[in-house]
């Protein structure tokens, strides 16, 4: 297996709904490439509306991995991530150019800053107390109040993040910082960026198109084969309020709003950590442009830095 941790990795971020796809994509008009998603959305298999996965054409032109790895009932971590990242990448041929695409920061950071070694924790403590949490519904407030450097992320992360805190005595943040481990890539960052007027018109368009497409069978198909309303895959903005409208919590005509404004909310939130958690030089790129010139710019200025 290659030593990924030597070589030059091209990591495309941004907000959802930017346009990371449809920039990569064009990218792979330039380059041979082999896209590793960093989404943790996008693992979860049978949620392809919500999740924005790459269309199938796409993804038969352009090899694809981290995409539909576990069931929406399971959960998948960070660290499995990239552990599993470690594999794709190492197993590469020279000739093909990886470029990882995505939104997930604790993706990110895991591969470019490593993993933290998580504290020793009472299993039996720490299973009684996942199942206290389930019952719970302000987890996320409980993650803030016992480490105020909680920056969100949904309830597994929230949960997560009040178990370590609880159980160790420290909070997730101070365990982040003390105890992390060398990161599997050395990365070249481009940061895509719109105003925020812009990128929520792009998150209402697309929220409309899900919709349209098949947003509400998609997720009654997955309750109908036995994934609880609560699954760590049903956890993510779109599916949250499917299942709310589902369950008859939320009218039908305040689905599409309801969608627009939490994931508006959650793109904020990246975009809040893109600027302050990622280290060194980051290329932060107009995202207002044509996929294809974007593309052109990345292009040129990866030859640059190629010398």
């Amino acid at each position: 297996m290659a030593d990924v941790g030597k070589r030059v990795i091209p990591i495309l971020v941004g907000p959802t709904a930017v346009g990371k796809t449809a920039v990569a994509a064009a990218l792979a008009d330039r380059w041979p490439l082999v896209v590793i998603s960093a989404d943790s959305r996008q693992v979860y298999r049978g949620l392809d509306i919500g999740t924005a996965k790459p269309s199938s054409a796409l993804r038969a032109r352009v090899p694809h991995f981290g995409l539909d790895l576990v069931d929406p009932g399971e959960r998948y971590s960070a660290g499995r991530f990239a552990r599993d990242a470690t594999g794709w990448l190492g197993a590469l041929a020279s000739d093909r150019q990886p470029l990882v695409v995505g939104g997930t920061g604790f993706y990110i950071r895991a591969l470019v800053d490593g993993l933290f070694r998580e504290p020793p924790m009472d299993a039996g403590r720490r299973n009684r107390l996942r199942q206290f949490l389930t019952a719970v519904p302000t987890v996320a407030a409980w993650a803030v109040r016992l480490d105020p450097a909680y920056s969100g992320g949904g309830r597994q992360r929230a949960a997560r993040a009040v178990e370590i805190a609880l159980l160790s005595g420290r909070s997730l943040s101070w365990w982040q910082r003390h105890a992390r481990e060398r990161g599997i890539v050395t990365p070249w960052i481009v940061r895509l960026a719109v105003p925020r007027a812009v990128l929520r018109q792009r998150i209402a368009a697309r929220a409309e198109a899900m919709l349209a497409a098949g947003l509400v069978g998609e997720v009654e198909s997955v309750l109908a084969r036995g994934v609880a309303p609560d699954a760590p895959g049903l956890d993510g903005v779109g599916y949250r309020e499917v299942v709310q409208f589902l369950r008859g919590t939320l009218a039908r005509d305040a689905v599409l709003a309801a969608i627009v404004t939490a994931t508006a909310r959650y793109a904020k939130r990246q975009e809040t950590w893109f600027r302050h958690q990622l280290g060194g030089d980051v290329v932060v790129l107009d995202a207002t442009r044509p996929a294809d010139d974007v593309a052109e710019e990345i292009a040129a200025r990866w030859r640059a830095r190629e010398g």
